[in-house]
């Protein structure tokens, strides 16, 4: 029927089947997780499959995942467009008003002399979701068309490790908590930026959802047959082979347990090297951050001449007392529990990774699992001072400066999320593997 379709029309098949269905050897996956190696069954549009073991995510499938990536990313860049081209939001006291646009959060931080800031809050909000967009785009226009456009593998692998530094959804949340902070003392109006941002914010996470990760890489390169000596139901590494964390095919490593993918050309390890001791540096780093990140002010305000500096539990306590306490909990679980709770959960697996059955395990997996997806939400209180910083800019009578406190805590949020990446959530499940495996483990590092 497909070929028949394609002879007719001219066209090729924008809409192939599933991976499943175009093959007959069976896909062999190994957890990212818990490397445990199963067999993908074929999948309809909308069925997903997940590891029997932990319980991880391993394949999603979608209808049409060409198209629907494409639009939603079409859509996506569209909103952004209209976001930086408009304003963003304006306030008003006593006859003294300012209005910025989006870049403005990023740029007014530059007259400050707070470019680190200046240069997350860009690259996290416009740069890297536009970039993103753009590699979707190429991608998928690519696979519509039938032939992979140049340069599709490189970027392909790209898409997974921009995914966690995109953070338009968090800026949404700090624009709404920065203005209901001052809603008290302006009046706020919102431009024609602030809804394409926030259309923006959901198109961008819609989109990075929409990716079928599996047909993308195997409609660009195909799939390499599994290694033939490989057996389902046992863990990977014992039997010298990985899954590539980017495209997911299981490949042979070296003698040294090292290698590099057949498909994707991401450099394989039978673990991440030097996991734990990576990890425990970022942490220490970040524990040290967290002192100037809560003994040092976050901002000063300065209002009818009057200057006052605030810490980050100041302006905590300083919102709760005014009465504004739903906000006072959103920084203070953003800006305090999470990073501290992030940190202690982190050093908590550290220490007993290599002591661990498989009940405990599965539970400590997920706790791994919502460490690092809650680690990038402690950016809120960043992007609240860089909303207010741009906006609150009327001399004597009302203003806002950024703290020196301001760096150390965006260095605490980055050091611990890219402490979350470094750990191995592999490690937990090694340690119920019999003496033997982690005998044959061990010799593999």
């Amino acid at each position: 029927m497909t070929e028949r379709l394609q002879q007719n029309t001219g066209y090729p098949d924008i809409a192939p089947a599933s991976p499943e269905s175009r093959i007959s050897s069976r896909r062999l996956r190994a957890c990212h997780e818990c490397d445990w190696v199963m067999v993908l069954p074929r999948l309809r549009p909308g069925e997903k499959c997940t590891c029997p073991r932990c319980g991880h995510t391993i394949v999603r499938r979608h209808f049409r995942p060409a198209q629907r990536s494409m639009a939603l990313a079409l859509s996506a860049l569209v909103a952004l467009m209209l976001a930086v081209s408009f304003p963003f939001v304006s306030f008003d006291v006593r006859g003294f008003g300012n209005n910025i646009e989006l870049t403005q959060t990023a740029t007014a931080l530059l007259g400050f002399h707070q470019p680190v800031i200046a240069i997350i809050v860009a690259l996290t909000i416009i740069v890297l979701p536009a970039v993103y967009l753009f590699a979707v785009i190429w991608l998928q226009l690519g696979l519509m068309q039938g032939k992979p456009l140049p340069f599709s593998r490189s970027i392909a692998r790209s898409l997974s490790h921009m995914n966690p530094w995109m953070m338009a959804d968090v800026f949404i949340i700090a624009a709404l908590v920065s203005l209901i902070k001052i809603a008290g003392m302006a009046t706020i109006g919102f431009g024609i930026a602030f809804w394409a941002f926030c259309a923006f914010a959901i198109l961008l996470l819609m989109t990075t959802h929409s990716i079928d990760a599996d047909w993308m890489w195997f409609s660009i390169a195909g799939e390499p047959q599994a290694p033939k000596q490989i057996q389902t139901g046992q863990t990977a590494s014992s039997q010298g082979m990985t899954g590539c964390p980017t495209c997911g095919l299981v490949n042979s490593l070296d003698a040294d347990g090292h290698g590099e993918c057949r498909r994707c050309g991401e450099p394989l390890h039978a673990r991440v090297p030097h996991s734990l001791q990576r990890t425990w540096a970022l942490l220490f780093a970040s524990m040290i951050m967290l002192f100037p990140a809560n003994l040092y002010p976050i901002m000063t305000t300065t209002l009818l001449g009057q200057s006052q500096t605030s810490t980050i539990l100041g302006g905590v306590v300083q919102l709760w007392q005014s009465g504004s306490w739903p906000i006072a909990l959103i920084i203070f679980v953003a800006s305090v529990v999470v990073p501290v709770g992030k940190i202690i959960a982190l050093s908590w697996l550290c220490l007993i990774v290599r002591h661990t059955e498989e009940l405990k395990a599965s539970v400590r997996t997920r706790l791994y699992r919502v460490t690092e997806f809650i680690g990038r939400w402690s950016m809120v209180d960043l992007f609240v001072v860089a909303i207010m910083v741009a906006l609150i800019r009327a001399g004597n009578i009302m203003s806002i400066e950024p703290g020196s406190a301001a760096v150390a805590f965006g260095a605490v949020v980055v050091l611990t999320m890219l402490a979350a990446m470094t750990f191995d959530p592999r490690l937990i499940w090694d340690g119920t593997q019999s003496t033997e495996q982690r005998q044959f483990q061990e010799s593999k590092q």
